[in-house]
């Protein structure tokens, strides 16, 4: 039996003026919105919540919002090469595509689009399924120079992490940067990038961490007993028995997550370990002050009496 053209259309991403033209309205489309059986994937780009998450899928809902003639970059190209730069806050209702014209064209005035002017070489673009976008390691120098330090450095770590290029790669792009707006900070954070980090609150708190002055932990320190690994600590200062934890909501904010870290946050505490535990409201100036002195005096106390007994 033949698929009526509004299954036809939950097969692949669509907008709203495709939904209305398959005798979805715009009423029904809100409450299947509402539902979770529809969710957003771009501004303005649908999909049928049961779609599994993929490249085919991402292109497919870009090639709906991007004019002719143009090049997704930024946090859009980033989005394309599975690394997430958007805030959180913005994953509820996502921000317009990021899409770049060449110096001699006319950006793109959609609404859905976030239009802009880029100086590309031919290697800082390539072909993915079908669109022109900005090659991983010129999405993330971009995204160095524009982003605000956290995020910027959340996202090169995930870059790294993801095994795009390296931190040699940045070093020696980053000389083509030279006068652009926001280089300094891309030069300042290509100095601090670790591929170890695996979310972007782990790459906030280590920042955070390096701000007050304090040295750099170990990123995904692993605990062995007896032979056999026991836990991985986002940061940690192991000779100390210090570890600095990032609870993300969304793997740490389930009664089972939580349970599972009061148990392992208590029995590195019954064995010596110092652990303070960050969340993403503890990022304002004050908390932020309040954690990185807790964490010094720990660093402090536990040299001292280190220093203590190596006398």
């Amino acid at each position: 039996m033949p698929l009526t053209k509004t299954e036809k259309l939950l097969t692949r991403p669509f907008t709203a003026a495709q939904a209305q033209a398959a005798g979805l309205s715009r009423h029904r489309l809100l409450a299947l919105r509402r539902e979770g059986a529809i969710t957003t994937i771009l501004y303005g780009v649908y999909a049928a919540a049961e779609l599994r998450d993929s490249v085919d899928l991402r292109v497919a809902a870009v090639k709906l919002a991007m004019p002719p003639h143009t090049i997704v970059c930024d946090r859009t190209a980033a989005w394309l090469h599975g690394v997430d730069a958007f805030d959180f806050a913005e994953l509820e209702w996502l921000p317009p595509v990021d899409v770049c014209v060449l110096p001699a064209k006319n950006r793109s005035r959609r609404d859905e689009c976030k239009g802009s002017r880029r100086d590309l070489a031919t290697e800082d673009v390539m072909d993915l399924v079908g669109v022109q976008v900005t090659t991983p390691l010129r999405t993330a120098l971009d995204l160095g120079c524009n982003l605000s330090r956290p995020a910027a450095l959340a996202t090169l770590d995930a870059f790294l992490h993801a095994g795009y290029f390296n931190a040699v790669a940045l070093h020696n792009e980053v000389r083509r940067f030279r006068r652009r707006r926001g280089v300094v900070q891309l030069r300042q954070l290509i100095r601090i990038v670790d591929p170890k980090a695996e979310s972007p609150g782990e790459s906030w708190t280590r920042l955070a961490i390096l701000d007050a002055g304090l040295p750099a932990p170990d990123s995904q320190y692993v605990v062995v007993v007896n032979g056999a690994e026991l836990f991985r600590l986002d940061l940690a200062y192991w000779r100390h028995r210090i570890c600095v934890e990032y609870d993300g909501v969304q793997f740490h904010d389930t009664p089972e997550a939580r349970a599972y870290d009061e148990m392992r946050r208590r029995w590195l505490r019954e064995h010596g370990w110092t652990v303070i535990v960050v969340r993403k409201d503890d990022f304002t100036p004050e908390a932020m002050v309040r954690w990185t002195s807790e964490l010094r005096a720990a660093l402090e106390s536990r040299h001292y009496h280190s220093s203590r007994r190596r006398r």
